[in-house]
């Protein structure tokens, strides 16, 4: 990997074929845009990718965000209403069932309010990385032998 330029590096095999930052591609992703142009649809349904940009026919299909956006979620999801619950609890004496009332309902909310977004991100993220064949060399180690599967 040569290190001349910061146009020349890339991660996880790919070629040096076009520059790819990191943080714009995040930020497109956040706003469900294609992480290469910026102005395709990320998203055919509600966290279903599409195969490949309606706009720069960038192709899609590699990504494999998986459980990574889930676990995104919970974090946030979880420090907002452990922050609210413990706030509210301070300054108004109040019983578990009305806090349930309460904390369950934004919960649900902000988690479905925000899984596409982060699952947006981490696709850009994978991106920009070039990660799961977004690349242009597949991510099967040189010394991989097909024969003896690791284990």
């Amino acid at each position: 990997m040569s290190s001349n330029s910061p146009t020349e590096i890339t991660r996880f095999g790919g070629g040096e074929d076009i520059e790819r930052p990191l943080g714009r591609s995040i930020l497109r992703g956040l706003a469900c845009r294609c992480p290469a142009c910026g102005s395709g649809k990320l998203f055919g349904a509600f966290l279903k990718p599409v195969a490949a940009c309606a706009a720069c026919g960038e192709d899609l299909s590699h990504q494999r965000a998986d459980d990574l956006p889930p676990y995104i979620v919970i974090m946030v999801v979880g420090h907002v209403l452990l922050g609210g619950y413990m706030m509210t609890d301070m300054i108004f004496v109040m019983s578990e069932w009305i806090h349930l009332a309460i904390w369950v309902p934004i919960a649900l909310l902000v988690s479905l309010l925000i899984i596409q977004p982060i699952k947006g991100g981490v696709i850009g993220l994978q991106w920009a990385l070039r990660m799961h064949g977004f690349g242009e060399s597949p991510d099967i180690p040189e010394d991989y032998d097909s024969r003896y599967p690791p284990q």
